[in-house]
């Protein structure tokens, strides 16, 4: 997968996590890193789970899952 086509697919995840998280979001930059960060925690958590992640739609799902914990992990940091 392109590198353009990966920033694409964390950046639509990121802010998707964020709408979905019932928030703002952190911003476009925030997001896009959330999202990548996201796709990497998403597909180690889906490879301990023994689920397979492949190709655009397996990356974004996993980037989707990993940025959701990570906006909830940052959000409680936040409170807290």
């Amino acid at each position: 997968m392109s590198l353009l086509m990966e920033l694409l697919l964390g950046g639509l995840a990121g802010w998707l996590a964020g709408k979905f998280m019932r928030g703002d979001g952190y911003g476009i930059i925030v997001d896009v890193i959330l999202g990548l960060i996201g796709a990497w925690v998403g597909s180690w958590i889906f490879a301990r789970l023994g689920l397979s992640v492949g190709g655009e739609v397996g990356y974004f799902l996993a980037a989707f899952v990993g940025a959701v914990l990570l906006v909830w992990i940052s959000r409680l940091i936040k409170r807290g």
